[in-house]
């Protein structure tokens, strides 16, 4: 993965959010990842390196780094205006019902992770 598709694979988890009508995993898959991956995911330890993710989340094709860039920026400022209500209790595709806490620490987290992975 290089910049331009770090910054299209988290861009994603901000679909995850604000596209209603993006597909959620299958009921089997989302019982796992809610009892065996979400603890991880939305603590407030860091992530290690190396963690899998799913597999829509994979960026396989190149990407524009400027126009990934400018979506980010307006995911994030999106984020900040619909406020913290909006995450409240909001479904996320692959864990379920998460709280605002949980979806704070799961964005800080990813951009976080990415970010330093990328020497920013």
């Amino acid at each position: 993965m290089d910049a331009s598709q770090m910054l299209a694979h988290c861009n994603v988890t901000y679909n995850m959010a604000f596209d209603e009508n993006y597909k959620k995993s299958s009921p089997f898959l989302r019982f796992i990842l809610k009892n065996l991956a979400k603890k991880g995911i939305v603590n407030e330890a860091p992530l290690k390196k190396n963690s899998s993710t799913a597999p829509e989340m994979v960026i396989k094709t190149p990407k524009n780094f400027d126009e990934e860039k400018a979506i980010l920026i307006n995911n994030l400022q999106k984020a900040v205006k619909v406020g913290e209500k909006f995450f409240d209790a909001k479904d996320h595709p692959g864990f379920g019902v998460m709280s605002t806490q949980e979806w704070n620490n799961f964005y800080y987290k990813h951009l976080d992770h990415h970010l330093t992975q990328f020497g920013v």
